[in-house]
């Protein structure tokens, strides 16, 4: 559930961004530091690849996103139902990573509209679903330290 609401809350929003913001236009939210700015990214993260051969890019960002989905739905399946953070963690990391894939296999790039910045010191724009995927491998690895301090703690040296 929690994978489908982040894909419909990450494609309802790009979808706003489309139909009423031309390409590259920029809204200021709160000037000197968030705009909503419409852009295109055909790399990966950071525009990792932007600028190489959009059919083996394209096929490198499909064949690696169906792999991570593979394991996301491997170790979901594989979490015992008291883990409800690791499970979420995994939820919106894979929901985030479909959101994404949408937009690649149906433009061959990526909608990013939010744009953080301070004076002339941007921040990659980036989007809800990169934004639930930072937030899940956030929740990932607090709940991985967590647990190894849980063991460390019941099993002294």
């Amino acid at each position: 559930m929690i994978a489908g609401v982040v894909v419909l809350l990450d494609q309802a929003t790009k979808l706003m961004v489309l139909a009423k913001m031309p390409l590259y236009q920029s809204i200021a939210v709160l000037p000197g530091f968030f705009n909503l700015t419409h852009i295109r990214n055909p790399g990966g993260a950071f525009g990792f690849m932007a600028a190489g051969s959009p059919g083996i890019r394209n096929l490198l960002f499909v064949g690696v996103s169906a792999i991570a989905m593979g394991l996301i739905v491997y170790f979901y399946r594989s979490t015992p139902k008291t883990h409800s953070f690791l499970a979420s963690a995994l939820a919106l990391i894979f929901g985030g990573a479909v959101g994404n894939l949408i937009d690649r296999l149906r433009f061959g790039e990526v909608v990013d509209f939010l744009d953080v910045y301070v004076n002339t010191y941007h921040w990659p724009a980036f989007n809800v679903a990169d934004s639930l995927v930072c937030v899940g491998t956030a929740l990932l690895v607090w709940v991985i330290i967590r647990d190894e301090k849980t063991a460390d703690a019941s099993n002294p040296v």
